[in-house]
């Protein structure tokens, strides 16, 4: 296994032209537009599916199509009707972001304890105020971890983009293929991975931090934590 490429220091370099930096900043910059479009439409829609119970088969059907729809084949085609570009890029990222967006948001309204809704509506609250301050925190885990599957697809799947001539780490594995440097190819695979890795962690984080700990499971009943 030749990791010379990975660990050659004139590599990392944060003003060198094609070096690490420069293409993680462009790979995570396409994972960022589409998962901000993808988020946009897809959580909305839903929402409403989940609170409405109308239009379910979408949501539904909607994983099973976003598994076999190639993102590749998807691009080339948008390519052919857009031209070259990050429009095309960024619509086939983004297909592949809604399908585990919509279904998780239709699953987490679903999956909801309605002893609870009923109770809030009992309350006097609003609809808007059963959805937000009720519903919507209720359904974070299961938000979320559509959320973080989505994310983590894209960033493997951005890689594409180097494919039509834009920057990011898949520039690592076409120019390294189209030059028979497999050096550069196995770098750019491992970097791709430790990327996913860490962007799963920190979305990891960012649920621990905004998902209630009674729903989480952190919280511990008083009377167990006075027992201790």
């Amino acid at each position: 296994m030749n990791l010379s490429y990975l660990f050659d220091a004139a590599h990392w370099d944060l003003s060198a032209p094609g070096g690490f930096p420069q293409l993680i900043l462009a790979h995570l910059g396409y994972v960022a537009l589409a998962l901000l479009i993808g988020t946009v439409i897809a959580l909305p829609v839903g929402l409403w599916i989940g609170h409405t119970g109308r239009g379910s088969f979408i949501a539904i059907n909607s994983g099973n199509a976003g598994r076999s729809l190639p993102t590749l084949g998807l691009l080339m085609l948008m390519v052919t009707l857009l031209g070259l570009g990050l429009t095309p890029v960024l619509i086939a990222l983004t297909v592949l972001v809604i399908p585990p967006i919509l279904t998780s948001a239709y699953a987490g309204m679903r999956s909801l304890d309605h002893r609870v809704v009923d109770a809030a509506k009992g309350m006097g609250m609003r609809p808007w105020q059963v959805l937000f301050k009720v519903e919507v925190p209720m359904a974070l885990p299961v938000l979320m971890s559509g959320f973080r599957s989505a994310a983590l697809q894209v960033v493997a799947t951005a890689t594409v983009a180097a494919a039509v001539g834009l920057s990011g780490l898949g520039r690592l594995l076409i120019d390294g293929l189209a030059v028979n440097d497999y050096s550069r190819v196995l770098a750019g695979a491992i970097v791709v991975a430790v990327l996913a890795v860490l962007l799963d962690l920190l979305l990891a984080l960012v649920q621990r931090w905004i998902v209630s700990p009674g729903l989480s499971g952190r919280a511990q009943p008083r009377s167990r934590r006075a027992t201790t």
